[in-house]
């Protein structure tokens, strides 16, 4: 096999010029897969040219024009952005590869842009892709492993592009880890209520936190696994066993149900500053919060449960979706807007109901009730679009409810709150930059602005009641200022896609055949980083 030139595009952001908030924290998004693909790779003696965008580099320029084999790694909401991509090295002659959460989400799609399109990645899917690397067009191919990689590289070998990646961030630097795949939980709206969970070596786990302390004296580690913790005491004793010293500083998403207060004591002695666990609903979801309790008495009991968090973890974030079916009326707002008066140091992180493709078997009902809307994929990160009509609102009547809950929680007199109820500078730090940057004032301007179009803009209104597909110039106008020159590359019919594509396939094939061509993959970010907005592809 010759000797390729590979480029390796993390795309943790869609477009140049981020939010102030997002120049401090986007090196820290940084997905795991993509790293792990650079080092299978250059194991397969391949060079390899490697590059995490944060909205900051200018692709035009980061990457050789000369590669031969081009993978990206991709959230939705950066399907554009990588569309065009592919366009140009594909122009260039470069064979173009696709994985993470957009490949797995929305594979029937990708593969119109891309040579192939990876779901589950172990490193025979990549060796088959690096042998092989031809092209295929008009229709790439869809290639699949049938589980997630039973193990990963180590930190050390990952460690030249986590450096570089690290070497973006100007204040705060996270290095990401991961100690299981898959999660537990069964939650409906996630990508990873489908794939088994699976620890990884807990020794190596431990080795690798041993060669962090030999890079970094006080490093901060930001766990990448679902759900953190699910095999606790073993997490536990890696960690200590390495850092006896208790000089790492630890963040992980959790859920309420393991966050019990012995756990806490001890999640506090190994210094874990911060932890992000899923409420999600006031009515639903209680085995994640370890409640049987609905409405006003599940709001009294969990705010008890973050307050205690908090007591021990000096930073946390609690993550809702708003819009699911068993919302109704202003009830839930009102809810959510007393869980912030009763638990004023919990960061609140609102994610929009949002149907991502394949990603999880309640949005095959989706399709078939015909409530899934065709919004550019650019938009679809959790915040920027809904595009699963709600059940129980006009549509109105919903962003009145999400406009009045977002302002309630990123009011001055909130945020003055916040900071008393908060431990130590960076937490205080960090309430407020988030508050005042794109996740608090600018998700306010942005909700307001929607609500007031709704109003003004009969080509956005007619859009959101499904009475067209026609996507609005206010869609297509931001697409194009934030592509910037990469705009003239997007590929014809690269805006729009076929909400209905997983229900589609499913009707239309062959009960007893998998749906794909051949075993395949997810390279880049599909074990992305869960510290972002909804965190994953809902959680993408």
């Amino acid at each position: 096999m010759r000797r390729l030139r590979i480029g390796i595009l993390d795309l943790v952001t869609k477009s140049p010029n981020p939010s102030m908030y997002g120049r401090i924290m986007n090196a820290n998004l940084a997905s795991i897969m993509p790293q792990v693909v650079g080092v299978w790779c250059e194991q397969a003696g391949h060079e390899v040219h490697f590059v995490c965008y944060t909205g900051m580099e200018d692709l035009l320029s980061e990457l050789p024009a000369d590669l031969d084999l081009l993978f990206i790694g991709a959230f939705t909401q950066s399907a554009q952005l990588s569309y065009a991509l592919s366009n140009l090295f594909q122009k260039r002659g470069a064979v173009t590869v696709l994985g993470g959460p957009h490949a797995r989400c929305y594979p029937e799609d990708a593969q119109k842009y891309f040579d192939y399109v990876l779901g589950f990645t172990d490193r025979t899917v990549i060796d088959e892709v690096l042998h092989e690397c031809a092209q295929h067009r008009p229709l790439g191919r869809q290639v699949s492993a049938e589980q997630q990689p039973q193990e990963l590289p180590t930190l050390q070998e990952r460690w030249n592009f986590i450096e570089a990646t690290l070497a973006k961030a100007p204040l705060i630097k996270f290095v990401p880890m991961i100690g299981s795949l898959g999660c537990p939980y069964t939650c409906s709206f996630c990508i990873d209520s489908t794939v088994d969970y699976k620890p990884l070596s807990f020794e190596q786990l431990r080795q690798d936190l041993v060669f962090l302390l030999g890079k970094h004296k006080h490093p901060i580690v930001g766990w990448h696994d679902p759900n953190f913790g699910v095999r606790f005491n073993d997490y536990m004793e890696a960690v200590e066993a390495a850092d006896p010293d208790k000089r790492i500083r630890h963040i992980a998403e959790s859920s309420l149900s393991l966050l019990s207060e012995p756990h806490l004591k001890r999640l506090r002695s190994n210094n874990f500053q911060a932890i992000l666990p899923g409420i999600e609903s006031w009515y639903t979801l209680g085995n994640k919060s370890k409640t049987t309790e609905t409405g006003d008495d599940k709001v009294r009991s969990v705010a008890d449960h973050v307050n205690m968090i908090l007591r021990y973890i000096p930073y946390v974030q609690t993550n809702f979706v708003m819009g699911l079916d068993c919302d109704s009326g202003t009830e839930p707002f009102e809810l959510t807007k007393k869980f912030i008066d009763l638990c004023p140091g919990a960061f609140p992180a609102y994610s929009l109901l949002s149907a991502f493709g394949r990603a999880a078997p309640l949005n095959l009902e989706y399709q078939k009730a015909g409530r899934v809307l065709p919004f550019p994929f650019h938009f679809l990160n959790n915040n920027h679009a809904m595009n699963v009509r709600p059940l129980n609102y006009s549509w109105t009547d919903f962003y009145d409810g999400l406009v009045d809950v977002t302002a309630y929680s990123f009011r001055w007199k909130a945020i003055a709150k916040r900071i008393p109820a908060t431990e130590g500078a960076i937490p205080k730090w960090m309430n407020i930059l988030r508050a005042v940057s794109s996740e608090g004032f600018g998700r306010i301007d942005y909700h307001t602005k929607m609500r007031k179009r709704l109003d003004t803009d009969v080509d956005v209104r007619i859009f959101f009641e499904g009475k067209t597909t026609e996507i609005p110039a206010f869609y297509v106008d931001r697409v194009k200022d934030e592509l910037g020159p990469l705009w003239s590359e997007l590929p014809a019919g690269a805006m729009t896609h076929d909400p209905n594509a997983y229900l589609n396939t499913v009707q239309t094939a062959p009960a007893t055949i998998p749906i794909r061509l051949r075993p395949k993959a997810a390279t880049a970010a599909a074990v992305a980083a869960p510290l972002d907005e909804g965190m994953q592809e809902v959680a993408q």
